[in-house]
């Protein structure tokens, strides 16, 4: 069949009927996201509470615009949650996979309990023929092995087929990046399964969204590759950042002339503090393991390095505020600006921000932290440093002062309102996103990587 034909025949089938299996922050953006292209869809989850909020519309977590979305998809009847799996794979016909896959606490390799055990309870509770949709990031040769669980605990009689459709979402624009997907990888699958997705997909599809058919490995390989290549541009700015330093360079401009490199590009090119959060850091460490079991060595040292570099970012950023102290931290008063991990979240897994924030603790400074979205987060997860609800409470009295999350408020705020409220006006930009000339004009001493002193 050719590809206008499997178009044809995709918009001309019914829409099916989707369950989500885990609803953290994929699955609870991508129901909320399916049920706004028209289908049924439930959202299951082992988490009574989570469940429970998510059904009367309130998202636990922070996320332009899902709370709005997900509050209109409840209200209107086509999504719904579940702490019953069975109910939720009974009323489905494509059930999407979108449980977590943490780095293990023994390795860099990837925790594959979770989605192993939800495929098999997928599969166990089929009523009638399914679709599993894998949409966990996962390393390459994951998805064979769960087909064949997935065909294995199906029921007799009961036909399952299991494809891989890898997500892309950038946490502060997931509603955007599932509604209106920059590319759909669909991996492993059949015609029937193919022209299903194309049914589910059928409105990104029709905006222009291109459709990737491959193999399973190549899908599971996309998501991670694109992860590798991102940190790898993170990672070299910063590298460079160090030369910058030792030469009088300022990498802000090199970056910039970088950026009119069509080959290149402008993004991702601010030296700072590094990546983390809960996806960047641990799929690069899972794709360098699984490398290094595949024995392709030279993308696992190449990938070694990367992580190298970004996790030296953080302690480069202690040592400006150090610097800045005059030696020693010890009993000095540090604002830091920003505890999540990037701007438009809450989330503070393997936040670069916190981390520094708790090292300069841990070295006997008084930290005051400030975040717009992310201080209950931070606070449950350094409950010992200081929290203040203004930027301006955060800096009042302070020696130093670190920008380390580049939220646009922090990023414009005024530099001079701001210098008569400390003790002595030192800034550390950790993020590149301060204009330097202005703070200077406004009184500050700044440090910035890869600038100037």
């Amino acid at each position: 069949m050719s590809s206008t034909a499997r178009r044809t025949a995709a918009e001309a089938r019914p829409a099916p009927r989707i369950s989500v299996i885990g609803t953290g922050y994929l699955g609870a953006t991508h129901a909320a996201a399916m049920a706004t292209l028209g289908m049924a869809t439930v959202g299951y989850d082992t988490d009574p509470a989570k469940v429970e909020a998510l059904a009367l519309g309130k998202v636990p977590f922070h996320e332009p615009g899902l709370d709005v979305l997900l509050g209109e998809q409840v209200e209107a009847g086509r999504l719904s949650f579940t702490s019953s799996l069975e109910d939720a794979v009974a009323a489905s016909d494509v059930h999407f996979i979108c449980v977590g896959t943490p780095q293990l606490a023994t390795s860099h390799g990837a925790n594959l309990s979770y989605v192993e055990s939800a495929v098999i309870a997928v599969a166990k509770a089929l009523t009638h023929d399914a679709l599993i949709v894998g949409k966990s990031t996962v390393p390459v040769g994951t998805a064979a092995r769960l087909r064949e669980l997935a065909a294995a605990h199906a029921p007799d009689g009961v036909s399952v087929e299991l494809v891989w459709n890898p997500e892309f979402l950038r946490e502060g624009k997931a509603v955007h990046d599932t509604l209106h997907p920059d590319r759909i990888v669909i991996g492993g699958a059949g015609p029937a399964a193919e022209a299903t997705l194309r049914t589910v997909y059928a409105g990104p599809i029709a905006e222009g969204a291109p459709v990737i058919t491959c193999d399973l490995p190549t899908a599971e390989l996309v998501k991670v590759s694109a992860n590798a290549f991102l940190a790898t541009k993170i990672s070299f700015i910063n590298a460079i950042a160090g030369v910058c330093e030792a030469a009088g360079a300022d990498v802000t401009v090199i970056a910039d002339a970088l950026g009119h490199d069509p080959r290149i590009g402008r993004a991702f090119l601010d030296a700072g503090l590094g990546f983390g959060g809960g996806c960047l850091p641990k799929d690069i460490r899972a794709l360098m393991h699984r490398a290094g079991e595949l024995g392709a060595h030279r993308a696992a040292r190449l990938l070694q390095e990367v992580d190298e570099i970004n996790m030296g970012q953080r302690e480069r950023v202690v040592a400006l505020a150090t610097q800045a102290c005059g030696g020693s931290v010890l009993n000095r008063r540090i604002g830091v600006l920003g505890a999540a991990f990037k701007p438009e979240t809450d989330d503070v897994r393997d936040s670069p921000a916190l981390n520094v924030a708790a090292t300069l603790h841990l070295r006997g400074a008084q930290v005051t932290v400030y975040d717009p979205e992310a201080a209950d987060a931070a606070r449950r997860t350094f409950p010992t440093l200081g929290y203040a609800t203004s930027p301006e409470e955060a800096v009042g009295g302070t020696d130093v002062v670190l920008l380390l999350t580049e939220w646009p408020r922090l990023v414009t705020a005024d530099p001079s309102a701001l210098a008569a409220l400390t003790l002595t006006p030192r800034i550390v930009d950790g993020r590149g996103k301060l204009d330097a000339a202005r703070w200077r004009a406004a009184g500050w001493e700044f440090r910035g990587l890869g600038r100037a002193a």
